[in-house]
């Protein structure tokens, strides 16, 4: 699905209503973390729809930038019914 890029942290996908669900977190050059989503929804007839969201906050942990884009996740797909 991702390649890793520099500088990013990554956690595996999970899944969530239909979702694959991957949270990471940016370093940035001041040493806070942006917080970053990649949604995919498979279809059974195509590769399926990517949704990507950078930068939805600032944090000063990668754990703390992935845990609010994992929680993001799931208030965004929530929203979509």
């Amino acid at each position: 699905m991702l390649s890793s890029q520099r500088n990013s942290m990554r956690n595996q996908p999970h899944y969530y209503r239909g979702y694959a669900v991957l949270p990471s977190a940016h370093r940035l050059p001041d040493g806070y973390f942006s917080s970053n989503l990649l949604l995919e929804r498979p279809r059974i007839d195509a590769g399926g729809t990517l949704y990507r969201f950078d930068s939805l906050d600032y944090f000063n942990s990668a754990d703390k930038a992935v845990r609010y884009a994992a929680r993001w996740a799931r208030d965004w797909i929530d929203s979509r019914g």
